[in-house]
């Protein structure tokens, strides 16, 4: 059997280790012309916690993780107004979590990818054949592929599914807000953050700091918006909508790169009436984003393509295990895309009253017990583990990376 993947970030990594390990030939293709450097740090637990460690995975993502003490919000000034411990949010859930950057959990599965995997950057479908006996995929580069399965695994703006299963308007649900991303070397505003998360306690808008190895600093922004448009420069938009913040802003902020190298997106949530047609499925954030705010993306990102691998390997046909993934793991996902929705005042407050009830239900999260109140309301139900889904622990062993 053959397996074309679009999309080398988190799930379509994972889908392919997956499928080459139950005897696919996997052809893995990435638009990109090299793997992403920006991205966000990540509570990274749940179920994709329980498939990482299945896969053998933990060990190498602890290696990667970091130690952050807490997440603060400071005011103009850097004093904490409220702080939220990372221990105690561990606790709830069962101390089963590493705070690691999404590049480098991509990194981890980018090393573990097996050597007969066929990984190819700076490609991309451009048209798909879906017939009932397989598919064909004409690529950017002019050749076309053919395969049992193509599965698009290749994010919110996903190129499989517009193709398959038409224009990405009738997909995508926008939460009102703009989120970038970057990262620069600064040694004394690292030295000043130590291990905290640290984040300005605004209204409507919010930076986030928090410092990385090599004397770096990654930042984080959000602001609200109406107009989904995304800006044609990205620089230029940073300085617009955060230029006035205080506390540590105006110098991450002078150190903002080129647009080309910032990370920008809307923050969405993908909605999407089926998950397959014929030969095509989708996974991931491609068929069931949860947006910034739920903050399990890449979680449910990897334990998706754990589930779909699973399901094909258990089913009779390739139709009827990607009829089982949709079955077992739709549900899961639109339970945390709700909670997400119902969490937006918490996650960015628009008034002063939300930004002061944000202070106090952070300083109760402090309190014996509370502190597994407060993470439910923030992650929702917890999810049905991957045992319990039926799934079987990854065999593969020994694999290096290809690079």
């Amino acid at each position: 059997m053959k397996a074309i993947i679009c999309g080398a970030g988190i799930a379509g990594l994972t889908l392919a280790r997956r499928l080459n390990s139950l005897g696919w030939h996997v052809v893995l293709l990435e638009r990109a012309p090299g793997p992403r450097t920006q991205g966000y740090m990540m509570d990274f637990f749940g179920p994709g916690y329980d498939a990482a460690e299945a896969m053998g995975l933990l060990p190498r993502l602890h290696e990667l993780g970091y130690q952050v003490s807490e997440a603060c919000l400071v005011d103009r000034n850097g004093r904490t107004r409220a702080r939220l411990d990372f221990e105690r949010f561990s606790r709830a859930v069962n101390s089963r979590m590493v705070n690691i950057p999404r590049p480098d959990l991509e990194l981890a599965l980018r090393e573990s990818l097996p050597t007969e995997v066929d990984l190819r950057f700076s490609v991309g479908p451009v048209h798909v054949d879906n017939r009932s006996d397989g598919v064909s995929v004409t690529l950017s580069d002019g050749r076309v592929l053919h395969a049992d399965l193509l599965v698009g695994a290749d994010g919110v703006h996903s190129t499989v599914r517009t193709l398959v299963f038409g224009d990405e308007r009738n997909h995508l649900r926008y939460l009102g807000f703009h989120t970038a991303a970057f990262t620069f070397h600064a040694p004394e505003i690292r030295a000043r953050l130590e291990n905290r998360y640290c984040l300005t306690d605004t209204v409507d808008r919010q930076i986030g700091l928090y410092g990385l190895r090599d004397d770096r600093v990654a930042v984080f922004a959000v602001h609200r918006t109406g107009d989904p448009t995304l800006p044609t420069d990205r620089h230029a938009a940073l300085l617009d909508n955060y230029g006035s913040l205080e506390w540590l802003v105006p110098e991450a902020l002078a150190h903002c790169p080129p647009s080309e190298d910032v990370y920008y997106d809307q923050v969405a949530q993908i909605e999407t009436p089926r998950w397959h047609s014929g030969r095509v499925a989708l996974v991931g954030d491609a068929c069931h984003a949860v947006s910034l705010l739920a903050g399990q993306g890449a979680s449910l990102g990897l334990a998706g393509a754990y589930v779909l691998a699973d399901r094909l390997r258990r089913a009779a046909s390739i139709e009827d295990g990607l009829g089982d993934y949709e079955r077992v793991w739709r549900p899961v996902v639109e339970e945390k895309q709700r909670t997400a929705r119902g969490g937006v005042r918490w996650f960015l407050p628009h008034t002063t009253a939300q930004l002061t009830l944000r202070r106090i239900v952070l300083g109760l999260s402090r309190l014996p017990g509370m502190h597994r109140l407060v993470a439910r309301s923030q992650t929702g139900k917890p999810v049905t583990t991957i045992t319990e889904l039926g799934q079987q622990g990854d065999t593969t062993t020994g694999h290096s990376a290809r690079r």
